[in-house]
């Protein structure tokens, strides 16, 4: 071949190489593309199953605000993202392929979760238990809220730091109203610790998990089926929405509603996951909390103001529970929050004793709340505690939760356990009339 001139026999050559190349070449576009379809089909729909699984997990209660629905102008949600899937069927491959979109919301908090004054002005302390009242006061530090201290046992107020806020009107409990819903179905029979409750498909919960995680959807599938007349029921009976304490100056019995809110605002299902259109008062919870710790006993609370209140102590009893059999089944859950759940930040500060409590986490008109009730199971009695916050993004449950651990911890380094001997005999209760029980 001269050079730069192609031959007929070298052009036939060329041609007979290149042909079959292209022709396989071709042949495998569509497995390639099949295949690469197929992977990236495979990656999208893993990647929506993980946004599904992250949307089911909004209905749980973290550090994060609880809620996952649009802002409106009652309430915004919080930093919440749900997941929408839709399906359409690839032209050339066959497969579903999934898009993924995803909606943020955001709030605007305005209130401050940290307090610029002394919370502690105009409390009345002389009839307070001064270790108590002390622990409590270092605990909650310069973040806003209030903290009661109960005795169990008898109903005794023992600290009730930031007095103004816990005798208010109350706020919305968040998932604090769990415990009353928990108590209402165990007490109907719809449920057992262990019972799996169907949350949609194949997804099934049982009433520890439920407690323990704050899982929203759990505790709205039992508002639906008891009903909203059992659950304001068995509410109204646990002490929401009247008075908890005993001639009290000053405290305001918070808010049951009569009727449930709109389905368009969730129904009895939102208020059995959030208590939305509720208003609970630190007491109302703390008077529960100590029914649950003492085994069903609803005292009414009393706060002495001076020494000797405090020395002639008689416990007031407002009404007998019929819990006792069903308390083996809600504390599991009570305990599984602080072991492993929503409020496991305080053994992050106290490990030496069982605490058994439940977070709450929710916010309205740009203020957000942080509760977490509980009570600490000592060898020489138990104590019950509420923290409650209100704030901005610093103020949720788990905060309120690690607090609680700091307050215990307090009372233990300053041996208040141990220097408490066991009560073999404790005074004679008295009704709301006076007579001895």
């Amino acid at each position: 071949m001269v050079q730069g001139v192609w031959t007929l026999r070298e052009r036939f050559l060329m041609k007979s190489l290149i042909l079959p190349l292209c022709v396989a070449a071709l042949a495998a576009q569509p497995l390639v593309f099949a295949a690469s379809t197929t992977t990236t089909t495979h990656r999208t729909i893993h990647r929506a199953h993980a946004r599904l699984h992250a949307a089911a997990a909004a209905h749980r209660h973290g550090t994060a605000a609880h809620r996952a629905t649009p802002v409106t102008a009652h309430t915004a949600r919080a930093h919440m993202t749900s997941a929408t899937l839709t399906s359409a069927r690839g032209a050339h491959s066959g497969h579903l392929r999934y898009a993924v979109a995803r909606h943020h919301y955001y709030e605007r908090f305005t209130a401050s979760s940290f307090a610029d004054t002394d919370l502690t002005v105009g409390d009345v302390t002389a009839g307070e238990d001064p270790v108590v009242r002390q622990a409590a006061i270092a605990a909650l530090g310069d973040m806003n809220g209030t903290v009661v201290a109960i005795d169990p046992s008898n109903g005794r107020i023992l600290a009730m730091v930031n007095q103004k806020l816990a005798l208010s009107s109350g706020a919305e409990p968040c998932s604090t109203i769990k415990l009353s819903v928990a108590l209402a179905a165990l007490e109907e029979g719809i449920i057992t610790k262990d019972t799996p409750v169907n949350l949609g498909g194949y997804y099934h919960l049982n009433l520890t998990e439920a407690l323990a995680n704050s899982v929203n959807l759990y505790f709205e599938v039992l508002g639906r089926r008891l009903g909203f007349e059992r659950v304001r029921h068995y509410a109204t009976e646990f002490g929401l929405g009247e008075l908890a304490g005993y001639d009290i100056p000053g405290e305001q019995p918070g808010l049951y509603p009569d009727e449930p809110i709109p389905d368009s605002e969730g129904g009895v299902g939102r208020m059995c996951s959030f208590g939305e259109g509720i208003s609970m008062t630190p007491l109302q919870l703390g008077a529960l909390v100590a029914a649950i710790a003492n085994g069903g006993t609803l005292y009414y609370l009393q706060h002495p103001t001076t020494p000797e209140e405090a020395l002639n102590f008689q416990p007031r009893i407002k009404r007998m529970l019929n819990i006792a059999p069903i308390l083996p089944e809600i504390r599991p859950g009570m305990q599984g929050a602080v072991q492993f759940g929503t409020a496991r930040s305080l053994r992050a500060n106290f490990n030496e004793f069982p605490v058994l409590g439940k977070t709450g986490t929710c916010s309205d008109d740009g203020t957000r709340f942080g509760w977490f009730a509980s009570y600490a199971d000592t060898q020489y009695g138990r104590i019950v505690a509420v923290f409650f916050l209100e704030g901005g993004r610093s103020t949720f449950g788990p905060k309120a939760a690690e607090l609680t651990g700091i307050f215990y911890r307090n009372l233990w380094d300053s041996s208040y356990f141990a220097a408490k001997e066991p009560l073999e005999t404790a005074a004679p209760a008295t009704t709301e009339l006076g007579a001895p029980q």
